[in-house]
């Protein structure tokens, strides 16, 4: 489709069951009484429901829809999604096409084959998923689908969006306790508001399918080092070629008709990388949407004999692909709470809630840690362009040293040179944008907004989300517990900000991330570094964050010890489906290459003793690497088999976890380097897969 750009706004949202599409579409009191809903947080009466299923089938079959599925998002990361017809008999061997409030508002699903962390047992197979009504439903291929929760039998979440909403309910409701104390009256609503952006790699679909790691693992789990990488920065917002410029404008166009503000597109830092950028929306929204637009990436990418890969590092030695979560907050009368205001009582405010983050981000560092990792943002965190593993707050040079003059009760030189004590009443206005932007931190705040970084590509911003609107508002309610039984309000909330400034310091950090003295600067300060999957496990079980969780009614300890253990299973599973496939292709493919081109050196060099006597020295010293290698490679695989044989199962918990990365990992890593050293000893011809050459720049 090339749609003229005068078409667009007509384009956008027209697979879109919206609010506007609804109010048009259905009786006043019906509206009315759905967007009561809405605001109260009540449930939809059968009779409301039956109303809106009516009008949405009457739209979906006019936009083409034939059947409707509850689109639902299970621990996999990825959407889930059944498929049912609209027809029904009519009982005199006619159909009529109907979608009734109880199928709007309710569905059954298989539950058996979704991770489930033991939640169920096998022969509980029931599931159910219940209609999102603060979520659209939308068209995509001729099918309604309808965003839901998605719950056990029992009515344990199973879901990622679950504990979303019900973080963001929370984060409301605190959020507004503190606007109250500052005498705002008029918003009646927080929304937690978050901006995704999405990196990628587009390769050719050619290159793809020679290769057994990227289809079955997603990225390549060997590779030498091609002549030349991104070391000239000559890619990173460059011309975009004609190919890939053809496949971002159907991009674009498709994610418009599904109301996805996809807004800016440029090329990456590393060869055939790639990123996309949306306008901010509300966080259960943006999840919803970054699950449609990675869906999309894949799909369109196939019809232009492209592949997107979402892998956090599919090529060793170039930029991983990360997906920057911005964060912010507003109220429903468009505030932002976390942009600077132009009064003292504002920037006060704003204080307040830079100092939930701050603490939060803090006390809570493991968990916010925890909800990152996972085998793919292994390969990523504290490599190229990544930030650390090690979790810190960037505020930028200005706003640290007005921390720093509340901290000590000192004067503060604003940009003007103007002193200006801080008290509550005499805070300066606080510039935006005063310093550069610090790409090597994991979570920098941008002027309006906090840029966590440690996101993966392909991950679900699902939780991440969740843990950040839980941790700020865990840290309001305290604050609010404090400031709403305070006899001077201002002197208690000085007072208040000034302890927890000074009591949380040592999360703030300026400095380059990737600098090795930070590793050793954090451990002095305490700060935690989990380096991967393993590590982490075990602080998402620590007390303080079941505590966390379960006293806000976000998860219970169940549900928590149900994800603990997925995130294991799933290490131990991706690490042995990435090992066996290491094992296939090097057994099957390079192995039977590489000794094909060794017995062709050593025919040379017979031959040539025969009619010379001058040996060819760098067929013999060719072939003596070759072979040194070759036999190095044997025996790591050998082992690795056996590491395979001998591997616990993967729901077998931390010590299985522990086994795949302490065994089986570390043997793959020794035969990745191996195989690279032998790629580069290997004439071309006889190499049996794409090299990164080849695949990085064949777009």
């Amino acid at each position: 489709m090339n749609e003229n750009p005068k078409n667009i706004p007509a384009l956008f949202g027209s697979m879109v069951f919206s609010h506007e599409e609804m109010r048009r579409r259905l009786p006043v009191d019906v509206y009315q009484a759905w967007q009561q809903c809405l605001v109260n947080s009540t449930p939809l009466s059968q009779a409301i429901a039956t109303e809106i299923a009516a009008a949405m089938k009457d739209w979906a079959i006019e936009k083409g829809a034939t059947h409707f599925t509850h689109w639902f998002q299970p621990m996999t990361g990825f959407t889930a999604e059944k498929h049912d017809s609209f027809i029904v008999p009519d009982g005199k061997g006619k159909i009529l096409m109907e979608l009734s409030g109880k199928e709007l508002s309710r569905g059954e699903a298989d539950a058996s084959s979704f991770p489930s962390g033991g939640l169920r047992a096998t022969f509980e197979a029931r599931g159910y998923t219940a209609w999102d009504p603060t979520s659209c439903a939308f068209i995509k291929d001729n099918t309604l689908c309808i965003p839901t929760i998605f719950c056990s039998y029992s009515g344990d979440t199973l879901d990622k969006k679950t504990p979303l909403l019900r973080s963001m309910k929370l984060l409301d409701h605190q959020s507004i306790r503190i606007l109250r104390l500052f005498g705002n009256t008029e918003a009646q609503h927080v929304v937690a508001q978050v901006g995704a952006e999405q990196e990628y790699f587009l390769i050719d679909k050619s290159a793809y399918h020679r290769r057994e790691d990227l289809q079955f693992c997603g990225r390549t789990l060997f590779g030498a080092k091609p002549p030349k990488g991104q070391e000239l920065d000559d890619h990173y917002y460059g011309a975009i070629k004609p190919r890939v410029a053809a496949f971002m404008h159907e991009l674009n166009e498709e994610l418009w008709k599904v109301g996805v503000l996809a807004k800016t597109e440029h090329n990456e830092a590393a060869p055939a990388q790639h990123e996309i950028a949306p306008i901010y929306c509300d966080a259960n929204t943006a999840c919803d949407q970054n699950q449609l637009t990675m869906e999309l990436l894949k799909r369109v990418a196939d019809r232009h004999d492209l592949v997107c890969l979402l892998h956090e590092k599919p090529f060793t030695g170039i930029n991983g692909s990360g997906k920057h979560d911005n964060w912010s907050l507003a109220t429903d009368t468009g505030e932002n709470l976390l942009k600077p205001g132009q009064t003292p009582s504002q920037n006060a405010q704003f204080l307040l809630f830079l100092a939930a983050v701050i603490k939060g981000v803090d006390e809570y560092q493991e968990m916010l840690r925890c909800c990152v990792c996972y085998p793919g943002n292994d390969h990523r965190l504290g490599g190229h362009e990544a930030p650390p593993a090690i979790i810190s707050i960037f505020l930028g040079d200005e706003l640290t040293a007005i921390l720093s003059s509340i901290i000590e009760g000192t004067a503060y030189v604003d940009v003007s040179k103007k002193k200006l004590q801080i008290g509550v009443d005499t805070l300066p206005e606080i510039p935006q944008d005063t310093t550069d932007r610090n790409r090597t931190s994991p979570l920098a705040f941008t002027g309006n907004k906090f840029e966590f970084r440690m996101v993966g590509s392909s991950q679900s911003i699902a939780s991440p989300n969740v843990v950040f609107n839980t941790i700020v508002a865990d840290e309001l309610s305290r604050f609010a517990d404090v400031l709403e039984k305070a006899d001077n309000f201002h002197e208690t909330l000085e007072q208040l900000l000034r302890e927890t400034f000074k009591a949380h310091q040592r999360i703030i950090f300026n400095g380059n991330g990737y600098d090795a003295a930070w590793v050793e600067e954090a451990q002095r300060r305490g700060l935690s570094n989990l380096h991967d999957t393993v590590d982490c496990m075990p602080a998402y079980i620590s007390p303080k964050n079941i505590d966390l969780f379960t006293r806000h009614g976000i998860l219970t300890a169940e549900e928590m010890y149900a994800r603990y253990e997925i995130h294991l299973e799933n290490y131990c599973k991706v690490t042995a489906i990435e090992a066996n496939t290491m094992v296939d292709m090097v057994m099957r493919h390079i192995l039977p290459a590489v000794l094909h081109y060794a017995d062709d050196l050593s025919s040379t060099i017979y031959h040539q003793k025969k009619v010379t006597v001058n040996q060819n020295r760098a067929a013999t010293a060719l072939l003596d690497q070759v072979t040194t290698l070759t036999n190095q490679l044997y025996d790591l695989c050998e082992q690795l088999k056996r590491a395979l044989d001998a591997a616990p199962e993967a729901a077998g918990g931390l010590d299985a976890a522990l086994y795949f990365r302490d065994q089986v990992f570390a043997l793959q890593n020794r035969m990745a380097q191996l195989v690279g050293e032998l790629e580069s000893r290997t004439a071309a011809t006889y190499w049996p897969y794409p090299t990164y050459a080849d695949i990085l720049f064949s777009v």
